[in-house]
């Protein structure tokens, strides 16, 4: 435990990607099996322990501290976490238990009852210095934050066995921690991993933001970027998996996709709902959204909310590989396969026809109210090549909708931001004079403006409730964002998508902020 205590020390106070590569291939060359593993599967947060939540840390601390001390001590520090590891008493030097291994805390961890919870931490704790438990926290209830995406933990894996990143993610999601064969594979001591009949994930090939016009439109198609989320259908005859462009298995969300798609092979599309006030064409995010996440569907949203995907690419037919293929020898071998497939489900995505970029302009700007965010250009001799690659593929977004709105809570952030007010729920004016909420954002901003936004909230706290404080609603802040729509769970009845923070208006009083029926007229 101690081992991994430093690393992940070691990675809070690294801010070089390059650095954070070292310090994580390092460790995987070293540690012992099978902790190794799930020190892994805690940076790609593969690895969940459903009766410990932060709940139970809370209970344990206020077990052993004064309530109002921990209460203070947390709105200081801003982490539960970092602020029970750093409250708790250290061990008695005689007394203290052994170290345990990460393997050891996985094991009574996952038999643990949610009641016993806070009791097992308490004990391990008891014998741990201040780095270990912080680090026993964060590994019990899978907040890492230390600046390491998945993809990141997965290239120091390739990096530490001299591997391509590119293989390690092909098998990936079709293996469990603590990855026994994925290290066995690494060292050499055994094959690649066999996936035969597996439905398994193959990593996505991303677009570029397109960033001026200087393309030559007849080496590309170009097709409409729908609002909704990326997905991957996996066939196999005999099972159906669907992932999120993450990797994430979504199919326990969408059965009704998977028991429509029979055929073997690999696809790649964008799954949306049918609105029936569009004609059966798609629905808004927002109603994607009520299903998204969701580990049962009932049959009743089902028929309210029927999914279906419109299909993009396809990387496998029946088991040939075609990735390596350009887009027009894909596209081909797309249009045979979907005829195979239920109509009311799939389909393919159609091809624009623009004389020229203005054309092409006019067409993405036109279609804000279709659920479309904008246009992908793709290189029609591009293969299927995971990640982002220079020049193959690009999405150009719509310009986003602004709107200026008025703070009205800020709650501290994650990680390094951890000491900062960064996160800000904002809204707009009734017509009876009211600030209803309309969304929250805590991205757009640079560092020089987040330490004025935190100085705001702490010289402006009207009263506090828990994490959030309430301010006084005397700042305008100008809000991008890409589309709204009507929202049953707000008080405003809107929510908005994707909103981020484009502006700080200190040369706009606050009763100037835009109003509620404002933004109605944008609902798409």
């Amino acid at each position: 435990m101690r081992a991994f205590a430093n690393l992940l020390d070691s990675l809070i106070y690294t801010r070089s990607r390059n650095g954070k590569l070292r310090l994580i291939s390092e460790y995987l060359k070293v540690a012992a099996d099978p902790d190794r593993g799930w020190v892994l599967a805690a940076l790609t947060g593969e690895i969940d322990f459903p009766t410990v939540k932060a709940s139970a840390v809370r209970k344990m601390a206020n077990e052993r501290v004064d309530e109002t001390l921990f209460r203070l001590s947390r709105d200081f520090v801003g982490d539960t976490a970092e602020t029970v590891a750093l409250i708790w008493p250290d061990p008695d030097p005689v007394s203290g238990s052994e170290m345990l291994s990460v393997s050891q805390i996985v094991d009574e961890l996952a038999a643990v009852s949610r009641s016993d919870a806070p009791g097992l931490l308490a004990k391990f704790m008891d014998g741990m210095g201040a780095n270990e438990r912080y680090a026993l926290l964060k590994f019990a209830t899978g907040g890492m934050r230390v600046g390491v995406s998945a993809r990141l933990a997965k290239t120091a894996f390739a990096q530490a066995f001299d591997m391509v990143v590119e293989d390690i993610e092909e098998v990936w999601h079709a293996l469990a921690p603590p990855y026994a064969e994925l290290f066995a594979w690494g060292e050499g001591k055994a094959d690649r991993p066999d996936l035969t009949g597996v439905p398994f994930f193959r990593p996505f090939m991303l677009a570029h933001p397109l960033e001026d016009r200087v393309l030559d439109l007849a080496e590309y198609i170009a097709e409409w970027k729908w609002d909704g989320i990326r997905v991957q259908i996996v066939g196999t005859g005999q099972e159906t998996r669907l992932f999120s462009r993450g990797g994430d298995d979504i199919t326990a969300s969408f059965p009704d996709i998977a028991d429509a798609y029979k055929s073997v092979g690999v696809v790649d599309g964008e799954l949306l709902v049918r609105g029936e006030f569009q004609g059966g064409e798609a629905a808004s995010f927002n109603a994607l959204q009520q299903r998204l996440g969701r580990k049962r569907v009932s049959k009743k949203m089902l028929a309210e909310f029927p999914a279906f995907v419109r299909l993009y690419d396809i990387l496998f037919d029946g088991e040939k590989d075609l990735r390596d293929n350009s887009w027009v020898e894909r596209r081909k071998s797309l249009k045979s396969f979907v005829p195979m497939l239920d109509p009311q489900r799939f389909d393919i995505s159609a091809i624009l026809e623009a004389r020229d970029f203005d054309h092409l302009s006019m067409l993405r700007d036109g279609a804000r109210d279709a659920a479309i965010e904008g246009v992908m250009l793709k290189r029609k001799d591009s293969s299927y090549i995971s990640g982002r690659k220079t020049g193959l593929w690009f999405k150009w977004k719509r310009d986003p909708l602004v709107a200026d709105c008025v703070m009205m809570y800020a709650q501290r952030g994650s990680g390094k931001r951890s000491s900062f007010y960064s996160d800000y729920t904002f809204g707009c004016w009734t017509e009876e004079g009211e600030l209803y909420p309309v969304g929250k954002a805590y991205s757009g901003f640079t560092d020089e403006e987040l330490k004025m936004l935190d100085r705001f909230v702490r010289q402006n706290t009207l009263n506090r409730f828990g994490p959030v404080r309430e301010v006084a609603k005397t700042m305008v802040l100008e809000v991008a964002f890409d589309s709204i729509h009507e929202s049953k769970r707000h008080k405003s009845g809107l929510a908005m998508r994707f909103p981020r923070i484009s502006r700080i208006r200190k040369d706009k009083p606050a009763e100037e902020a835009d109003r509620i029926v404002t933004l109605e007229k944008l609902i798409t």
